[in-house]
């Protein structure tokens, strides 16, 4: 296998989803701004592709990949077997929540937006929105099934280039909206469950080559389908911590007008680091570690580790140091037009600054939790896990009323950058990984390089800074101009000190 290039197609797609998603979001702000309409629907929204994320994003795969590519090895048909047994469980346990989820589905906004209910108006439109929506999680949980699938076959371009489609469909949903003059949030809501439908089918339609699933309420219950749902559900709490604290943010958030939007937009900005630094890096290196793993091949393991450690450190601890210089005029290049007004811009913008602290703490538990799940070992992860959410639930709580929504973003990045230490901690404990001589040498001169791009960028932002008031028209032109001369200045002082060359990374 080589990292880099899987790294790079699973990536490449996920940027083009994650620039559309960007589009959709500037179309949301400018429709919808930071209204009651717009907190309505981010929960609705939420709710379901909180669950996305959590199947989608490397948490279904930390499960399924270690038991299916270690049968697959010894034999396909016993493999496929599983396989099946696993799809039909999914299929029945998937339409049970759903069915569930909408007739409770008060009950439900009321455990992720408490804050709702001093506004009956705002309520009552969550819980309609919500109900349109989480059908979404049905398909697209079936959808990532598929992908992991795929995955194992080191098949990744068509599940990373899968959420496109739900992109497209919002896009078109709210162009759509304004030509039949319905409400954009009904019509948004129903192109949510669309979408997910979109992908279970074309995700379907590239799997068959290697699986053909088949619906049956005959399922084999045997010890290698037990192992895989108890390790199913600590895996998804585990990898997908950051969704949860997220999802924890929400719901304190609901209780200040407005604060739920904020942190929708800053989330949505600094996901497409972690979608490639942390998501990306993991989904592409769990495969392959697992085999090693099942191999015994120690050189192979610590050498993947390594690499894939080094490629997240990489991507994402720049990323952090813009998110914290930049924030304000990302955002206002970003959203701050139409319904997104300059209050909005700051407040967002504060979000994002604390968030882009947790940045590289993100990407390195998708990582390092990988050096467990590859193992079998989800019992791990998810204690720290707890842990982690516990603390940021702490901090959250107890700072509110004198902070109100900011604490949010920095509770998520503290309890995130403590959950890092204590995976390294055990990692260490059980001699799982050590830094090899490569990363030895790389690391400081990766920090020398992220020390001058800082600059560099310091000093771009301080020489535009007119350029990014609020009415100003060519904002995002000048953003982009500097982000590119930003990079550019990364990358060559990366090669000039040896920080960082692609030729290092190739894993064959």
């Amino acid at each position: 296998m080589n990292l880099i290039a899987s790294t790079s197609t699973f990536g490449f797609f996920t940027l083009i989803s994650r620039i559309l998603g960007y589009i959709r979001d500037i179309l949301i702000a400018i429709f919808l701004g930071t209204t009651l309409f717009a907190d309505a629907f981010f929960v609705a929204f939420r709710l379901p592709n909180t669950f996305r994320r959590l199947f989608a994003e490397g948490t279904f795969n930390a499960a399924f990949i270690p038991s299916y590519a270690g049968q697959l090895a010894k034999n396909k048909v016993e493999a496929d077997n599983f396989a099946k047994n696993v799809f039909n469980l999914l299929f029945i346990i998937l339409l049970f929540l759903v069915l569930l989820a909408e007739i409770f589905m008060p009950q439900l906004i009321f455990l992720i937006a408490p804050g709702f209910y001093k506004d009956p108006d705002k309520l009552k439109l969550a819980v309609d929105l919500s109900r349109i929506t989480f059908p979404f999680l049905f398909f697209i949980c079936l959808a990532s099934f598929f992908g992991a699938i795929l995955n194992s076959y080191n098949k990744f371009a068509v599940a990373a280039a899968a959420p496109i489609i739900l992109n497209i469909i919002l896009i078109a949903s709210l162009f759509f909206s304004k030509w039949i003059n319905i409400s954009d949030v009904l019509i948004l809501s129903y192109a949510v469950s669309l979408a997910g439908f979109l992908q279970l089918v074309v995700l379907f339609f590239f799997v068959r080559k290697n699986f053909k699933p088949i619906l049956s309420i005959k399922i084999k219950i045997d010890g290698q389908i037990k192992l895989f749902f108890q390790k199913l559900l600590p895996s998804i709490f585990s990898s997908g911590v950051t969704q949860i604290n997220i999802l924890v943010g929400t719901i304190i958030a609901s209780f200040q007008a407005g604060a739920v939007s904020y942190l929708y937009y800053a989330d949505r900005v600094y996901q497409i680091n972690l979608a490639i630094a942390g998501i990306a890096v993991g989904t592409v290196m769990l495969p392959e570690l697992s085999k090693h793993v099942k191999n015994n091949n120690s050189l192979q393991i610590n050498n993947l580790q390594n690499r894939a450690l080094e490629l997240c450190l990489f991507l994402s601890i720049p990323a952090g140091v813009a998110l914290v210089l930049a924030a304000e005029q990302i955002i206002t290049s970003l959203f701050g037009y139409g319904s997104f007004d300059n209050e909005s811009v700051i407040n967002t913008a504060i979000a994002l600054t604390f968030f882009g602290i947790g940045v590289p703490a993100f990407s390195i538990l998708k990582i390092f939790s990988n050096y467990f799940f590859a193992r079998n070992d989800t019992k791990t992860p998810f204690y720290l896990s707890v842990i982690s959410v516990i603390l940021n639930v702490l901090i959250s709580v107890s700072f509110f009323k004198e902070l109100g929504f900011v604490i949010i973003p920095i509770a998520t990045s503290v309890s995130s950058w403590i959950n890092v230490f204590f995976h390294f901690y055990f990692i260490r404990k059980r001699n799982l990984y050590t830094f090899d001589n490569t990363f030895i040498y790389k690391f400081p001169r990766m920090i020398l390089s992220v020390v001058v791009m800082g600059i560099v960028l310091y000093l771009l932002l301080g020489l535009f800074s007119d350029k990014f008031v609020y009415n100003e028209s060519w904002k995002f032109i000048y953003l982009f101009i500097i982000v590119i001369i930003s990079l550019i200045s990364y990358f060559l002082i990366s090669n000039f000190s040896g920080a960082f060359k692609f030729k290092d990374i190739k894993l064959k």
